[in-house]
């Protein structure tokens, strides 16, 4: 490992906060991270890090070399940016992060043709719902719905993603059909619930054009899409789903959308995230070829719910 490449990996430690999520992202052992530290503070010839049992505090000259190796990393990104625009292949390593459905529905097809058109590309693709670290994690494109809080990273809406209230068949004849939000609320439901989001209301637009926001009969939670459709389909809840978690529930008889005449506020879009302006070749093809596989206009997904254009608005 050369000097520039320990001070790329001191600039994770720093921006990552320890060794050990260092070695877990490079899939090396802790020691290996503090060993080329330690090489690098000798290669230098100044202490970078003051170290104690649990924790550690950049020195002076670590505050300096941080400054340095940031400034570092963007010029050799840029560099390589660069060179891969001459490529007339798209070539080289694409790192995706997205949530699990996400990638699962909508990023896994695109990849696969992708891969097909650009056999050299290589693909690495993180589903996770947890928010990383796109730029210390090293991501190209992050796909996320809701648009990101972080300001140093370019973001672009993809797609809209409506909302839809489904229960199946079952649900229905059991509870009877509520014609109101006032008489769904009294039902069970099914809700989504993480650490950083907790829906419990049904909020709804009224004759006013105000948002009103109604509280909800809880049956269960789950902080997964997928689970909290098969949780419905079992007849037991409702749930207030976004558009892009239906898949062809709805087209077999599953799944009936209820309450249609009511309107709805728009769900959180569909993000495209990424570090820089400039995109390498391989990353702006993979991001138009979503777009085209998504839909530039009406999102696939709504496809998926027949006559969703006259419903909730």
């Amino acid at each position: 490992m050369d000097t520039t490449s320990r001070l790329m990996m001191f600039l994770d430690v720093v921006e990552l906060g320890n060794f050990a999520k260092v070695a877990e992202i490079r899939n090396i052992d802790r020691s290996v991270v503090s060993k080329q530290i330690n090489r690098l503070e000798e290669e230098l010839g100044v202490r970078l890090l003051n170290r104690s049992t649990r924790t550690f505090s950049l020195t002076a000259a670590g505050a300096e070399m941080i400054k340095k190796a940031t400034e570092l990393r963007f010029l050799l990104g840029e560099t390589l940016q660069v060179a891969e625009n001459y490529h007339t292949e798209p070539k080289g390593l694409l790192k995706i992060t997205s949530s699990s459905i996400i990638a699962r529905r909508y990023l896994q097809p695109v990849i696969n043709d992708f891969q097909q058109r650009f056999p050299q590309v290589e693909v690495e693709l993180r589903s996770e719902d947890r928010m990383v670290d796109i730029v210390g994690e090293g991501f190209d494109l992050a796909f996320r719905v809701g648009e990101p809080k972080v300001s140093n990273l370019i973001s672009r809406p993809i797609a809209r993603n409506r909302l839809v209230i489904l229960a199946t068949p079952s649900f229905i004849r059991t509870y009877g059909e509520p014609n109101t939000i006032e008489e769904l609320a009294k039902l069970p439901a099914a809700c989504y619930s993480s650490n950083t989001l907790r829906v419990n209301e049904i909020t709804y637009i009224n004759n006013d054009g105000k948002e009103v926001q109604v509280p909800m009969t809880t049956a269960y939670r789950a902080n997964d899409g997928d689970l909290l459709m098969l949780k419905i389909l079992t007849g037991n809840a409702y749930f207030v789903s976004p558009a892009f978690l239906v898949a062809d529930e709805v087209k077999q008889g599953l799944l009936t959308p209820i309450l249609t005449h009511i309107k709805l506020p728009e769900f959180r879009h569909l993000y495209a995230i990424y570090p820089h302006r400039d995109l390498p070749v391989r990353t702006r093809l993979f991001f138009d070829a979503v777009r085209e596989y998504i839909g530039k206009g009406v999102p696939i997904w709504e496809n998926n719910i027949p006559n969703f254009e006259s419903m909730y608005q």
